[in-house]
């Protein structure tokens, strides 16, 4: 019989990679309930580096949306994995439930892939950074000047995927934008753009 691993192994794992999932608006997997799996006294494959610590270290790691990609190729591949692709302007920045919700001002907003965006939507954009609210975002440490963001739209929310200050300067950038369509997204993300399973 197969040999699974020990309910502890799966908290951890959950533990470190739910947050990381849930700020791209993946939920935790039905199939990875950690009830499912046999407790540490069963015969299972237990955590091999011990235990953690009781508290967890003060967050310092950049929040995973503001983590920059530098080639127009990383730009691209965060495009084709979003729904829509915005330049805007941020108006102000809430704090929420341990999200941060960017509200875009009324106007100054180009929609260079709309993607399921409907117009109420656009009319006052707020974008959602889940667990955002206790990790640094330095492109946010000012709201002056133009924005390029990327999200998923999950469940009626928008959630913020990336976040960049618009660099019209930025070769990789105008490169990344204006070739967007001609990237072959549907070769490196099938299960986005409907391409069928392998079999």
């Amino acid at each position: 019989r197969p040999i699974y691993p020990c309910r502890s192994l799966c908290e951890a794992v959950r533990a470190g990679c739910a947050p990381l999932m849930e700020a791209y608006g993946f939920p935790w997997p039905e199939m990875l309930h950690c009830h499912k799996f046999p407790l540490d006294n069963d015969l299972c494959i237990a955590v091999q580096f011990g235990h953690l610590p009781a508290t967890a270290p003060p967050v310092t790691k950049i929040c995973a949306q503001c983590e920059m990609e530098h080639s127009a190729d990383g730009l691209m591949e965060q495009m084709c994995s979003s729904d829509f692709v915005v330049k805007m302007r941020i108006k102000e920045i809430k704090i929420e439930n341990g999200d941060r919700k960017l509200i875009g001002a009324q106007k100054k907003k180009k929609l260079l892939k709309p993607g399921p965006l409907k117009r109420k939507d656009t009319k006052r954009l707020v974008l959602h950074m889940k667990n955002g609210a206790g990790c640094p975002c330095p492109q946010l440490d000012g709201l002056a000047g133009s924005f390029l963001v990327m999200g998923r739209k999950v469940d009626g929310q928008l959630l913020l995927m990336a976040v960049y200050r618009w660099d019209k300067k930025n070769k990789e950038m105008k490169f990344a934008v204006k070739f967007m369509f001609s990237y072959p997204c549907s070769l490196y993300y099938p299960f986005f753009y409907g391409a069928a399973e392998p079999h």
